[in-house]
């Protein structure tokens, strides 16, 4: 009897590189592993509906004062208050649970994986309800607020910070939980060279490197906090601006006069960025932090502290993995604490077990056999 092609269903959410990237390395570190496997990535997003994809986005982009400040009060509601909490999940799976169950089965998947809290909130749903008869997994890639990125019904959460165990274990405690690499750029756990970085970057070779970053939308206070890093001695300062070619235009506008600042668009280069560095400013937490840590870079969070990054930010200053400066004129005595004690690079990460093979290791057996018996037998566990 032939054996059934291992089937893998993934999902993510385009709202900027956060969710997208994850998926794209978990899928090729499945196929690296097993390379007959079957890979389907689908856009949670465009999934629930083209009314909620642009609320979803236009609330993402954080455009005015007023947006920003109604989607903090919208993540407190909503991860802080039980009733609002509850309205919450039980809104996304109404909105949910009918597109994901029907993409489930076509695609029949041995494994579901997300990589975006909305929808996982929705998967661990089904799963406790026993609607869902593959294991679910959530790559959580924030360190903190993390409400939605787990849930009691998940078989497994991989985190990328270890800080994030305990969080993880109060939402889901029968849940497995593993800290993983495998969740961004291979390159990131790759020894590199700080010179050589700067040289083939065209960096100069002495002063501080100071990275302003806003994430793939390139939110926040980029045009401040280059200001402000300028002010360290002989710093050099690169704003990263990701995909707003608006702000980037408005950056090079603004700096054409003052060579020492780069001011560059969406790259592919960030594990050379990082390694050429020794500061990073950035304003939307996630596996920018975790990259910068891992290379050496000290880290400033600042640019914009509200919702789930406000609660990232006191996660930061809590496990000390990061400077917060939550006004502008906190900035420059935080940027000078984080140049003063930053790390070396971090090779710790890299020798933390493949995303993917702890995912794997949920399919004992035949695809589609033996591993959907697996996590029946252990639905009882899982579930409380």
């Amino acid at each position: 009897m032939p054996v059934r092609q291992l089937r893998v269903l993934i999902l993510s959410a385009s709202i900027g590189e956060g969710h997208d990237l994850p998926a794209r390395v978990l899928a090729e570190g499945i196929a690296a592993e097993v390379p007959s496997a079957r890979i389907e990535i689908v856009d949670t997003i465009a999934l629930f509906g083209s009314l909620l994809r642009r609320i979803i986005m236009d609330s993402s982009r954080f455009h005015s004062e007023l947006g920003s400040r109604l989607f903090d009060l919208i993540h407190r509601l909503i991860s802080d208050i039980g009733p609002t909490r509850w309205l919450a999940g039980k809104g996304l799976e109404l909105l949910g649970r009918r597109p994901i169950r029907r993409i489930v089965a076509n695609a029949a998947p041995d494994l579901v994986i997300s990589t975006y809290p909305g929808a996982t909130e929705v998967l661990g749903r089904l799963r406790m309800r026993g609607e869902l008869h593959a294991p679910v997994i959530s790559a959580i890639t924030d360190l903190a607020a993390l409400r939605y990125w787990a849930h009691p019904g998940v078989d497994l959460h991989l985190i990328t910070h270890p800080e994030s165990a305990e969080e993880v274990a109060a939402i889901a405690p029968a849940s497995q939980v593993s800290c993983v690499r495998g969740l961004t750029d291979a390159r990131f756990y790759e020894p590199r060279d700080q010179a050589e970085a700067r040289r083939d970057l065209g960096l100069p070779a002495h002063g501080p490197i100071v990275l302003v970053s806003g994430g793939g939308w390139a939110v926040g206070d980029l045009a401040g906090a280059a200001q402000d890093a300028l002010e360290l001695p002989e710093s050099t300062v690169v704003c990263l601006c990701g995909r707003n070619s608006r702000l980037k235009a408005e950056l090079a506008e603004c700096f054409w006069s003052e060579p020492r600042v780069v001011v560059k668009g969406f790259t592919d280069r960030m594990p050379d960025w990082f390694a050429a560095a020794d500061l990073l400013v950035h304003s939307t937490a996630g596996l920018t932090v975790l990259e910068a840590i891992m290379r050496g870079c000290g880290v400033v969070s600042y640019g914009w502290g509200l919702g789930h990054v406000r609660v990232n930010n006191e996660a930061f200053a809590r496990f000390g993995l990061a400077e917060v400066a939550r006004t502008r004129q906190e900035l420059p005595t935080a940027l000078a604490r984080a140049l003063a004690s930053k790390p070396s690079p971090d090779g710790s990460f890299a020798r933390l077990p493949l995303a993917s093979s702890a995912i794997l290791a949920l399919t004992d057996g035949e695809p589609g056999d033996g591993g959907r018996a697996r996590q029946e037998a252990g639905a009882g566990g899982n579930r409380g």
